[in-house]
């Protein structure tokens, strides 16, 4: 199990980067072509409700990003350390609250774009798992 481990100051420029090392390392990994803007998007999406949250809270920890090659699959877990509360959103996300309903937004998205998704959060932060599956390499015969 290969496994690529990014962390970025929580600033919008950075989200990019993520995108681009996200979608190559996912490439290598056996992630069909035609699912690779879906990674990007998917990855923009996480990474930039991740920056958000830091921004909001006024945390300066870095933002997370492990890319994770496994035997059949790959996945990408981006952590923010925002604390949350037990409805997963950030505390003082209230109804009416515009940069609630667009962390919900973002998680809607996400999961439109990934089949297999998974979100995780609490007091010490929170964690967006996406997985796809990969194909292995084909080996020419001799």
């Amino acid at each position: 199990m290969a496994t690529v481990e990014l962390r970025f100051s929580a600033l919008p420029e950075h989200v990019r980067t993520a995108r681009l090392v996200a979608a190559a390392v996912a490439r290598r990994a056996g992630v069909d072509e035609a699912v690779l803007d879906e990674v990007r998007l998917a990855v923009g999406e996480a990474c930039t409700r991740a920056v958000g949250l830091h921004q909001n809270g006024g945390i300066s920890a870095p933002v997370k990003v492990s890319l994770i090659e496994e035997e059949k699959q790959f996945s990408i877990e981006v952590g923010d350390e925002a604390p949350h509360t037990a409805g997963g959103s950030a505390p003082g996300a209230a109804g009416d609250d515009p940069e609630a309903e667009e962390d919900e937004m973002g998680l809607a998205v996400i999961s439109g774009l990934v089949d297999d998704v998974e979100v995780k959060a609490g007091a010490d932060g929170g964690l967006i798992r996406m997985t796809w599956p990969t194909t292995p390499p084909i080996v020419p015969l001799a």
